[in-house]
């Protein structure tokens, strides 16, 4: 079934035309992926979803979530919608934390906003949160500078999900990581979603996620979706010939990409 619909979408700023005519749906408990070269309008295209674009850039269109078009609600509605709903992993996790403020008072802040708990609760919960991604309960009472990277990224995904969205929002969530703490990271969000049954919608440039962990596949080139479908088909038998020139560039792939062009005797 399907959760989420974009349609016809266009983002404009004051000298250019960013998207053009965007159109999407996002099912229920999958994860699609938005692939595309830096500029493509992945970002963008995911801010937008939840109303968070930049003032100086208008979207135009239709993003139906529940039967209503988001881009039309009020302000206090789209923030009741915005981290309940639909939550977002953004890349730049690091500025997503006030210096000052402990991790327990990130979620202090977070929870009051969405929940009517007891402060008691909102503490069990928010520990119950950190240790489901890996980390001690005791991080609670830690600023963000005293975390590293992987473990402020892990917060950030124990925050996202802590109220249980329909769909969460990955914005190049593994940029910033090493390998190894990526792989942590998607294997954690594959779990976590597995057992909350959340849709992801996966931003990245990095093909060979996108075979380990995506269903569907989005391919985006200045601000258009060129092509889109099953991850193994588009992946093994891409129709557009930037897509066969993305899984080109990316080295694991390119090994499959050859392997295929021999045992089909013939090349790209």
């Amino acid at each position: 079934m399907t959760l989420l619909k974009v349609r016809h979408l266009h983002i404009m700023g004051k000298q250019n035309h960013i998207i053009k005519g965007l159109s999407f749906d996002v099912r229920e408990g999958e994860w699609l992926a938005l692939v595309g070269q830096s500029g493509s309008g992945k970002s963008l295209t995911a801010m937008a979803i939840g109303r968070l674009l930049a003032p100086n850039l208008e979207a135009q269109g239709e993003i139906w979530y529940e039967g209503k078009n988001v881009l039309t609600l009020s302000e206090p509605a789209i923030r009741k919608l915005r981290g309940k709903r639909i939550a977002y992993i953004f890349q730049d996790y690091q500025s997503s934390f006030t210096p000052f403020l402990t991790i327990g008072q990130h979620f202090e802040e977070y929870q009051r906003t969405h929940l009517d708990l007891s402060k008691q609760a909102r503490r069990i919960q928010a520990v119950d949160a950190l240790v489901s991604v890996g980390l001690d309960g005791d991080i609670y009472s830690r600023y963000p500078f005293q975390l590293s990277g992987g473990q402020l990224q892990r917060v950030s995904i124990s925050l996202a999900l802590l109220l249980k969205p329909d769909l969460l929002i990955a914005d190049e969530p593994t940029t910033a990581l090493d390998s190894v703490s990526s792989f942590k990271i998607l294997e954690l969000l594959s779990g976590l979603q597995a057992v909350t049954g959340c849709a992801i919608l996966f931003i990245t440039h990095d093909l060979r996620h996108v075979r380990k962990y995506a269903d569907r596949i989005g391919v985006m080139k200045d601000g258009v979706m060129i092509e889109s479908g099953d991850k193994n088909q588009v992946l093994n038998h891409p129709e557009h010939p930037y897509t066969d020139r993305l899984i080109h560039a990316s080295p694991s792939l390119r090994k499959s990409a050859i392997k295929r062009e021999g045992a089909l005797g013939c090349v790209y």
